[in-house]
């Protein structure tokens, strides 16, 4: 009773606000208390800036599973028979997002469900220990494939392609934006897939929208199919999907957390992210993306009339082929015509509060690119403002 008299009265001299038992209601401006600033998001939903925005109901649904316990893997099981009913596909889970699908992804594929494979990976020896990927599809997140202590063999053409696949074959790589760039496209490389029996893998992270890029690539025969969730459909930015077939999606669930002594173990995603991305999906299935479309549209134009007519200064529209696929905007700088170079004209919208990014790096030359669709209400007219002040130096 001393030790409990005791520990009471200690709580009772803590101040109200940063004490034990304080209040962390909504009225916190967290970004405040640590120094942190808030930013005009014209990057688009790159991670570095957090992704997208969840819809309320989604914060809302992970609210309330954070008040409960739950078996996880029991929610496992059925917040992916739910995702498979809404997606039209065989079977799917939820992994700590794209990334993470790749490596639990490419673990089954491996493993299967031999318990002692799953134990041993990433030592691979005497395993399927071999994923072909097109030499035009390598990209940064095919570390989360090398994970699984695979070797990546690089190929261009069909030919090689074919001749690549072996005895020590797990899968079959395929980065869905680079399907421009490779010389194997996606239905024929999905094709050579079944004819040989090796498992085909589509890395399609950013690439929703369009909404139907979530029916598309496991109704064109691909094995298994990898999304983000916290870029274009807005559900928590430490989830995502990865769609396919159910002996595949099995494995992929024995290669992760719950279970402890998995390649995977690391990629865990909680009760609140699961559920809270099957209600970001279903939110996403039914929300009116012409209306997102006109708006964005009208963001450009916002944008773009704000410096129409300055010198050495020229705009375009575009709209990228695969991946982020929304309406951007593109400014051309002549430094010379507008006396004002691009890194100064980027420096010039971080220097004033909010700071505003836009997209990293360009694939034109002396361009600025940014992107409509996570800028918020306002948020267009103040980088029309900022871009006009900034491009007349």
């Amino acid at each position: 009773m001393q030790s409990r008299r005791t520990f009471f009265e200690m709580v009772s001299t803590l101040p109200l606000v940063g004490g034990l038992f304080a209040s962390t209601g909504g009225n916190r401006d967290f970004l405040k208390e640590l120094g942190v600033k808030r930013i005009i998001n014209g990057m688009g939903v790159y991670t570095m800036a957090t992704g997208s925005l969840m819809w309320p109901e989604t914060v809302e649904a992970m609210r309330s599973l954070s008040k409960t316990f739950v078996r996880l893997d029991d929610l496992h099981d059925a917040v992916g028979k739910r995702l498979a009913e809404l997606l039209q596909c065989e079977a799917a889970m939820v992994p700590s997002g794209a990334a993470a699908g790749l490596t639990v992804g490419t673990a089954a594929c491996i493993t299967g469900t031999d318990a002692a494979k799953i134990l041993r990976i990433p030592d691979t020896t005497g395993m399927k220990n071999e994923v072909i990927v097109q030499k035009s599809h390598r990209f940064p997140y095919d570390h989360m494939v090398r994970n699984c202590g695979v070797r990546l063999v690089e190929v261009e053409t069909r030919a090689e392609l074919e001749r690549a696949i072996n005895a020590r074959t797990a899968m079959l790589l395929f980065l869905n934006k680079a399907d421009p760039k490779g010389q194997v496209k996606a239905e024929e490389f999905v094709a050579i897939g079944k004819a040989r029996g090796i498992p085909t893998m589509n890395d399609a992270a950013a690439d929703v929208p369009p909404a139907g890029n979530l029916f598309k690539y496991t109704k064109m025969g691909f094995d298994l199919v990898a999304f983000s969730g916290g870029k274009g459909i807005r559900g928590p930015q430490s989830a995502g999907l990865l769609l396919g077939r159910d002996d595949l999606i099995r494995a992929a669930r024995l290669n992760t957390a719950p279970h402890s002594d998995t390649i995977g173990r690391s990629c865990k995603v909680n009760k609140e992210e699961l559920v809270g991305m099957m209600v970001a999906v279903e939110m996403y299935l039914k929300h009116d993306h012409e209306a997102d479309w006109r708006e964005w549209e009208r963001r450009i134009k916002v944008m773009a009339d704000a410096v129409t007519g300055l010198p050495g200064v020229r705009t375009e529209r575009f709209v990228p082929e695969i991946a982020n696929q929304v309406p951007h905007l593109r400014i051309h700088v002549d430094a010379a015509a507008a006396g004002v170079t691009r890194p100064e004209v980027l420096q010039a919208l971080r220097d004033e509060e909010p700071e505003i990014e836009v997209v990293p790096g360009s694939y034109v030359p002396d361009t600025i690119e940014i992107a409509s669709w996570m800028l918020q209400p306002g948020e267009a007219e103040i980088v029309g403002r900022r871009l006009r002040k900034a491009l007349r130096g």
